[in-house]
């Protein structure tokens, strides 16, 4: 379905992007909007985790700091989307390599005609192992990878990130397929989320941490979650099996099927602070994921 202000809609966005910032919070990555126009884009999926189409524009409602916002442009279709899967073949991984690129060939199992999708794997560095296609057919270095060396786990989101932001696909996200943990990157953490963010770029991760406990562990898999929740994506924390494949399936679904709503903040006041922001729908049991908020340039 597209709205009837789909065309303006664009343009005004192509406008707009330049503008978009982030800011440097150290304990809270988060977008920084440099214009009058703030954007969502949204993914709804019922309560079995399905994505939902054909919702209208006056079903939604949005809301800034608690105040009902005047809704600019709407615009909901299904559209290709562009995604890195990002295999960590880091010696943490040892023998579960065979399992993230079983993982990995689920995901491209779902793939429709127009969706482009380009791998990596990680370890000390970051190697291409296919570039952007459409094939399900993988190459032999794909078979061969092998678990060795240390971590670089947010440079290679960063990286992916960077590539995103140049294709011309609208619906762009990265697969991770991590034990989470990272020794060696020059980024941190919050650096490959900002430039994900920038690149309208949503991350999911899947735990392919081994059956150990412990604090390591459970700093890992809040490193995996804090990707997915902070850019509107999600955390999968079992790694194979027919809940894996039902996640995938699900994800390329909502990929291709994102809403993305505007408007202009009431508050004009440019003081440097949080705004809150909260997306409804007036349709019961549907789960709404989008950024929750964004931080306003503070008056010089």
């Amino acid at each position: 379905m597209r709205s009837a202000v789909s065309i303006p809609f664009l343009f005004l966005l192509l406008l707009l992007q330049p503008s978009t910032l982030i800011s440097q919070t150290e304990s809270d990555p988060i977008i920084t909007v440099d214009s009058s126009l703030v954007i969502l884009n949204a993914s709804i999926t019922d309560r079995s985790g399905m994505a939902v189409s054909g919702l209208g524009p006056k079903l939604f409602r949005v809301f800034e700091d608690g105040v009902e916002q005047e809704i600019q442009l709407f615009e909901a279709e299904e559209t290709p989307f562009a995604a890195v899967i990002l295999l960590d073949t880091s010696g943490s991984m040892e023998s579960r390599v065979s399992l993230a690129r079983s993982a990995a060939i689920q995901f491209l199992q779902g793939l429709r005609l127009g969706d482009r999708v380009a791998i990596f794997n990680f370890d000390s560095k970051i190697e291409m192992v296919q570039d952007f296609s459409n094939s399900r057919d993988m190459p032999d270095r794909f078979f061969d990878l092998k678990a060795r060396g240390m971590t670089v786990l947010n440079d290679a989101v960063y990286k992916a990130a960077e590539l995103l932001a140049e294709r011309p696909e609208k619906r762009r996200a990265v697969i991770v397929l991590s034990d989470g943990a990272d020794s060696m990157s020059r980024k941190s953490a919050e650096n490959a989320l900002q430039t994900a963010l920038l690149a309208g770029v949503t991350i999911y991760t899947v735990d392919m941490s081994g059956p150990t406990t412990g604090r390591d562990r459970i700093q890992n898999q809040g490193v995996l979650k804090n990707f997915a929740e902070k850019s509107g994506g999600r955390f999968i924390a079992t790694p194979g099996g027919i809940k894996m494949r039902d996640a995938f399936k699900q994800i390329v679904e909502e990929l291709g099927m994102q809403y993305t709503v505007a408007y202009q903040p009431s508050n004009i006041k440019k003081d440097g602070k949080w705004r809150e922001i909260d997306l409804r729908i007036s349709r019961p049991n549907l789960v709404i994921r989008t950024r929750k908020g964004y931080r306003v340039p503070k008056a010089k």
